[in-house]
Order: structure tokens, then C-alpha cells, then sequence
């Protein structure tokens, strides 16, 4: 009995040891949140308020369009705004009063939605890049500033596009912190329930961060590939993705030997690569591109050397021989996965409206009367212009009769490769999504009349808040585009009623944020009302809810949500 009464105090001791130590922990992980934060407000002070204000600064002057700028930094504005008035202070306050006060989870609860506003960021990101290598190369002025400000001590010896990064790492930086915190925080603490909601509402943000990541840590790779090519062009792409690179031996044609070589196979393209004997610069020299589209590899069987296939392409067939048999499975594995395309093309198509669209739904060339008229695709189905419908393929659905066919579906039929088609893939804009795609599934979408100048008419345009992106709302020309007209991130903007006149009668509104103002005109005063709970929840952050509309008040491409997206049947 005494040596049992002896464990269960010195037990009961060990728990109320353990509690100093865990609060201590927690304390720690809030005390490096608001430290890493304050770090953060800085490098978003750098961004906006140095980096976007002096270039900003420049561009009145007309040395480069503003929206050159605009595009580069995206709503980095209203990020540095976010944390610099809101949850910083916040973080500063609660951990003054940590004693009393010693939770982080509903200062976190309270503000994650508002880290929703990222998704605009992170989306741009990549575009972004892309313009500022563009206009670093083409403004002498614009490089000039970025030079000057990147060589102040503030800058750390960093370049621009690396603190540009710093809004993409930060949001899966407060994912692991908080995953941390919850560790450390007992099962029956007050605040788990408020710490465990933000977390749900963290991780969702962190995903589209850790993918941007992802595409910086590819885009760091290409730069590397690059250098070690010479210089190779068109290499430094987002679009293009390394799939697998290693060491490789070429079989000779007219004897018997081997040659060492290198191949870099990327989602478009094959870089069959010859080395040079250099430790630094330039390893490689680039001889034959392959393209992907097109190309076959096959397994072969030499009686000489082992471990053999071919690689067979427009530009040329190599035989080449792998170090091992698993490293030849995993070359024609990844190469037959990345070339395969089945054509489904057996099957007389759905044929799109001549009004769903009001662009060539390849070229994305606006259609006009008198020399761009409209026509159909027999094989997809896609209004598409004279350019890009002046091809002829046989069709099963049709007996196998010649038909009128778009560009793309023509080669897919007819196997032939399309010699005008550049190497490398080309990468897809910021508002190329397709209007039936993010209608089908979205909060609400339909028909609106809109204007940004009051004293100009309104064009009917076809507006979308997806369900993938639900703090921005779209504008296309019609139902069934390729690309939007343009995007409008809605969280900060205030919802006004308009001033009712013949131009704007009871059923518009509008968006103001600073000078940007977007005006509205429903159909009806319902449809405005169905409007407005979707957006005034997304303009401060919050989750919408899908509004369905009601039966008979559809009417034809009436707004609704994705129920009343028309199908053309």
C-alpha cells in the first residue's frame, strides 16, 4: 500500500509539473507568431508601400502603364493593409494581456476568413513574375528603380520576386504554427474550439500557397537547367514542368559504340543534350528538341546492349540505351503517361449557340457580322471563325463523310502534326477560364447589365462568383466564352445602392473601393436582391451560400446559380 500511495503522488506531482511546461510552450509559439509577424508587416511595408509606391510614382509620369505595376503587385495593398491594422495589433494586444488572457486561437478564429483574400494573390502570382521579367527587360526605367531600391540595406540583399514570395509562404507558416499550438493545448481548453475553426479555414488558404510554391520551386529549377544549357531559350517558363532529366547513352547508327548523353524531358519537350567537360557555366549543349505531341517510345531488343528503347519524334528517332532496367522502365513509364491522348471524336457533338459566345472559342478573336463571321466545328462542337474552321477530317459519326472541322480536331484525326505550332507550350492567362466551366459550379451566375462610367451605356455581360474562388466575381461577353472580359476581387469593396434615374433604375447597385467603381443593373429587383447576399458576404470575407432561384423565375439565361446556366439543348 505505501508503494502504491508513493506512485500515485509522485504521478499526481509529474502532472502538475507538466502543466508550467505546456503553458510555457504555448506562450512560446504565440510569442513566435507575433515576433515572425512583425517580420512580416516589414517586408509587406517593403512591397507596398516602397517597392509599389515609387514605381506607382513613375508610371504617372508615363514612363510605363500603371497597370503594368497594378498587375505585378495584384491586392498586396489590402494584404499589407490586413496586417498591419488588424491582426498584428491584435496579436500585439493579446500578448500583453497574456497572463490573463492566454489563448491566440480566437484572435485567429475572428480574422482567418479575411486570409481568403490570398487566393487573388497567390492566383496572380505567376503572371506576375512573368511581367516583371518582361518590363525589367523592356522599361530602362522601371529596372532602374527596382536596381536602386533592391541595393538599400531595407532589402537584405534580396531581389524583388523574392519578398514577392513572402505573401505565399506566410499563410502555410501559420498553418504549422497553429498546428503546433494545438499539440501543446489540452483537450479541454476553452480555446481549442476557436483555435481547431481557424486552422480548418488556414489550411484551405495554405493549399493554394503550398502550389505557388511548388511553381516557384519549378520555376528555380528551370533557372538552374538553364544556366547549365547555356542559356537555352525559352526554358524559364512557368508553363514548363521537368518531369525527368539523367544520364543516358545513344546508340551509334553505323557501328557499334555508345555515346554519353543527357535528356531533360519537361511536359512539352524532349532536350536530347550532349556534355561538355566544363566544372563551371555551361554542361551541356542542347542537339535535338523533341516535342512531346507527336512523339512515341517504344521498348526495343538489342543483343549487344541491354536495357534499350526509342524515342521517336518530327524533328528525330534516337535509340538509346538506360543504365538499368528499371531506368528504362521508368523512361518509357513516364514518357508513354505524358504522350498518351486518346480521341473520343466518334460521336456527333453538342453544337454551342451562336449566341452562348461572342469570341472564336480557339483564336479567342472577337466575332463581327462582316469578317468574322461564326461557324461550327463537326467534330467538337465549338463556334469558332473562318481561320479557324478552314479544315476538312472524316468523321465516324458521320459515315466517315468529310466535315468541316476546327484546327486542333483536324490533327487530332488525321494523326498529322501541326508544323506552324510552336515547341513549348504556350501559358494559359490569368482570364482564360471558360465561362461554362466555373458557371456550372458557382454561388451564382447570370446575366447583368454593367458600366464603370455612369454617363456611358451598359453592356450585358455574363457574371460568375465559382465556388473555387469565391471572393471574385467574373465578367464574360456571354455564357459559353473561352476568357473573361475581366476579374473583380471583391473583398474590401462596399455595396452601394444607386440613385435612381432612366439609366439606373431600382434594381442596380454598385462596387466602390478608392476610385474603382463597378455599376450593376439586374432584371428584376429579386434577381439584385440574390446578387447582393452573395456579394456582401464575399466583400468582407465570408463564405457565400449558394442562391437558387425560384421555379419560373429563371426564365431564358436568367440569374440563378448553377442550375440556371443554359445548356444549349
Amino acid at each position: 500500500d505505501f508503494y502504491i500511495l508513493k506512485n500515485f503522488y509522485c504521478i499526481k506531482l509529474c502532472c502538475f509539473q507538466q502543466e508550467p511546461i505546456k503553458e510555457l510552450k504555448l506562450y512560446k509559439i504565440a510569442s513566435e507568431l507575433l515576433q515572425t509577424e512583425r517580420a512580416y508587416v516589414t517586408r509587406l511595408h517593403l512591397l507596398d508601400q516602397v517597392f509599389c509606391a515609387k514605381l506607382t510614382e513613375e508610371a504617372g509620369k508615363g514612363t510605363f502603364p500603371v497597370e503594368v505595376v497594378k498587375g505585378i503587385f495584384s491586392n498586396v495593398g489590402s494584404i499589407y493593409t490586413f496586417h498591419s491594422q488588424f491582426l498584428l495589433p491584435d496579436l500585439e494586444t493579446r500578448m500583453s494581456q497574456w497572463d490573463s488572457t492566454p489563448r491566440i486561437g480566437d484572435i485567429l478564429a475572428q480574422l482567418a476568413p479575411f486570409l481568403r483574400m490570398y487566393a487573388e494573390y497567390v492566383k496572380n502570382f505567376d503572371s506576375a513574375m512573368d511581367l516583371l521579367k518582361q518590363w525589367m527587360e523592356r522599361s530602362a526605367q522601371l529596372n532602374a528603380i527596382i536596381q536602386d531600391i533592391q541595393s538599400q540595406e531595407v532589402c537584405g540583399n534580396l531581389t524583388l520576386q523574392h519578398h514577392m514570395l513572402e505573401p505565399v509562404q506566410r499563410v502555410p507558416r501559420y498553418e504549422m504554427l497553429l498546428k503546433d499550438y494545438l499539440k501543446k493545448l489540452p483537450e479541454d481548453d476553452p480555446d481549442r474550439s476557436q483555435a481547431e475553426k481557424s486552422l480548418n479555414i488556414i489550411s484551405m488558404a495554405a493549399t493554394h500557397s503550398n502550389t505557388a510554391i511548388r511553381k516557384m520551386e519549378n520555376l528555380k529549377k528551370l533557372m538552374e537547367i538553364y544556366e547549365m544549357l547555356g542559356g537555352e531559350e525559352d526554358i524559364v517558363n512557368p508553363s514548363n514542368e521537368l518531369i525527368k532529366e539523367g544520364q543516358i547513352l545513344k546508340l551509334a547508327a553505323r557501328n557499334t559504340s555508345s555515346m554519353e548523353r543527357y535528356l531533360f524531358l519537361f511536359n512539352n519537350m524532349l532536350l536530347y543534350c550532349v556534355p561538355k567537360f566544363s566544372l563551371v557555366g555551361q554542361r551541356f549543349t542542347v542537339r535535338t528538341r523533341v516535342g512531346v505531341e507527336g512523339m512515341k517510345v517504344l521498348e526495343t531488343s538489342n543483343d549487344d546492349y541491354p536495357h534499350t528503347f526509342q524515342v521517336s519524334g518530327k524533328e528525330r528517332t534516337l535509340e538509346l540505351q538506360a543504365s538499368s532496367e528499371q531506368d528504362k522502365e521508368d523512361w518509357i513509364k513516364v514518357s508513354v503517361l505524358l504522350t498518351s491522348k486518346e480521341s473520343n471524336l466518334v460521336i456527333a457533338p453538342r453544337w454551342i449557340r451562336d449566341n452562348e459566345v461572342t469570341m472564336c472559342m480557339k483564336c479567342k478573336e472577337p466575332f463581327n457580322p462582316l469578317t468574322r463571321r461564326r461557324h461550327h466545328c463537326r467534330a467538337c462542337g465549338y463556334v469558332v471563325c473562318y481561320k479557324c474552321s478552314d479544315y476538312k477530317a472524316s468523321l465516324r459519326y458521320d459515315g466517315n463523310k468529310l466535315n468541316k472541322v476546327c484546327k486542333d480536331c483536324y490533327f487530332i484525326l488525321t494523326g498529322r502534326v501541326d508544323a506552324e505550332e510552336p515547341v513549348s507550350g504556350k501559358k494559359r492567362g490569368i482570364l482564360e477560364i471558360e465561362a461554362a466551366q466555373v458557371s456550372g459550379n458557382s454561388f451564382l451566375c447570370g446575366f447583368l447589365q454593367y458600366s464603370t462610367d455612369r454617363t456611358k451605356p451598359c453592356q450585358r455581360v455574363w457574371c460568375v462568383i465559382p465556388q473555387h474562388d469565391a471572393l471574385v466575381l467574373y465578367l464574360y461577353g456571354a455564357p459559353q466564352d473561352v476568357k473573361a472580359q475581366c476579374t473583380i476581387p471583391l473583398l474590401g469593396y462596399q455595396v452601394e445602392d444607386v440613385q435612381r434615374s432612366v439609366d439606373h433604375p431600382p434594381s442596380s447597385f454598385r462596387l466602390r473601393q478608392s476610385k474603382s467603381v463597378h455599376y450593376f443593373t439586374a432584371d428584376t429587383e429579386e434577381v439584385k436582391l440574390r446578387w447582393l447576399r452573395v456579394i456582401c458576404k464575399a466583400v468582407i470575407g465570408e463564405m457565400p451560400e449558394c442562391q437558387t432561384p425560384d421555379v419560373g423565375d429563371v426564365g431564358d439565361l436568367a440569374n440563378g446559380c448553377h442550375e440556371g446556366v443554359p445548356d444549349g439543348t
